[in-house]
């Protein structure tokens, strides 16, 4: 009977362990794919700010055909939710991730871009209280009111100091000021705001209905939509020109003395794609191994992570102001997701544990 119990408890062990290693790596990769992700997309844009379709593109094609040859094994296997649920969440998906990548166009700065994204909760809050009549408590309320208070200051700081940053082959006339273009790439991260949270409740009804699927949703949902970037293969052609024609970078491949020379925009863009594949893959794994809580604390620290990356690193101007409505927005994610009283309970239990092993009398003594 003891060995049947130890045996048990060896098991446990090893499942816990190997739960805890997937939960960790999950948490590696979204700081090192997510991370590195953006830094990649911020060098991308800081050459070329309107790459954002032929970026989406290339990210959907590098996803779809991992897919195709793991997850559909060449469409073999067959989907455990039909086509024909996917479809609204191929458009709003399409929609929100052209309107996000393609908002850089806009003279978007990256540190505003990030924020702005930071926001999806407040979105949330709007289409529950519109779409499923949902009611939130008092903290909820005043988390979503930091929120958006953080994103309104950001942006309206970040509104005296526009400047057109189009890439000097493509600069035209135009009779519009950078401000009213400005004015359109925030219109842009707004919808895609929206939209993305929208897609979450649709998202959500369709995982009640036929369960949870994620590799599954994840290359149907950047396979269905490739035939719509037909409609935008002028301006994908115009970049794809841009990168190709961009400054040339060597490197010397050791041992057979060969050196390789590639395009430094082509480079940048194979590394946003391998990153997006590798961050958005670990998100699922974090979602799927850990609590709520957790995943909330690892997304929210890794953005914050990210912000003060660009902020440093490219030297993009952040004022007090700037920084007062990221504490804003940053606290707010916080607070909604009630992270802090979480923490304290989940901390006052680990203590009770240890102090109730430390108290605990040894067995081999007890048996004396």
């Amino acid at each position: 009977m003891t060995v049947g119990r130890g045996a048990l408890r060896s098991q446990n062990c090893q499942r816990n362990m190997s739960l805890n290693l997937k939960a960790l790596l999950g948490m590696i990769f979204v700081f090192v794919g997510c991370c590195s992700n953006v830094y990649f997309l911020e060098l991308i844009i800081k050459i070329d700010p309107g790459a954002g379709n032929l970026i989406t593109f290339l990210q959907f094609l590098f996803i779809a055909t991992s897919g195709l040859i793991f997850t559909s094994k060449f469409f073999t296997v067959h989907p455990n939710i039909p086509l024909r649920d996917y479809v609204k969440l191929v458009v709003l998906f399409f929609g929100a991730n052209v309107c996000n990548n393609y908002a850089f166009n806009f003279n978007i700065p990256m540190p505003l871009h990030m924020i702005f994204r930071s926001g999806s909760l407040m979105a949330n809050m709007i289409m529950g209280i519109i779409l499923l009549r949902k009611r939130y408590n008092l903290r909820q309320y005043s988390s979503v009111a930091m929120i958006t208070a953080g994103i309104i200051l950001c942006t309206l700081v970040s509104s005296g100091d526009v400047k057109d940053n189009t890439h000097h082959s493509l600069k035209v006339d135009t009779t519009y000021s950078d401000f009213f273009w400005w004015s359109v790439g925030i219109a842009l991260l707004t919808i895609a705001l929206l939209v993305t949270a929208y897609m979450g409740i649709y998202q959500e009804v369709i995982y009640k209905r036929h369960g949870k699927h994620p590799s599954e949703a994840l290359f149907y949902t950047h396979m269905l939509p490739l035939p719509g970037f037909l409609i935008m293969a002028s301006n994908i052609a115009q970049h794809w020109w841009i990168a190709v024609n961009s400054d040339v970078v060597t490197l010397p491949v050791p041992v057979i003395n060969w050196s390789v020379t590639f395009p430094l925009v082509l480079f940048y863009l194979l590394c946003n794609v391998i990153s997006q594949y590798m961050c958005i893959s670990a998100v699922y794994v974090l979602t799927t191994e850990c609590a709520s809580l957790t995943v909330t604390l690892v997304v929210t620290l890794r953005k914050f992570i990210s912000l003060l990356f660009s902020i440093v690193y490219f030297r993009n101007p952040f004022t007090v102001s700037h920084w007062l409505g990221t504490v804003l927005v940053f606290f707010g994610t916080i607070l909604f997701g009630d992270v802090l009283s979480q923490l304290f309970v989940a901390c006052k239990m680990w203590v009770g544990k240890r102090f109730a092993v430390a108290s605990k009398p040894n067995a081999e003594y007890t048996r004396i």
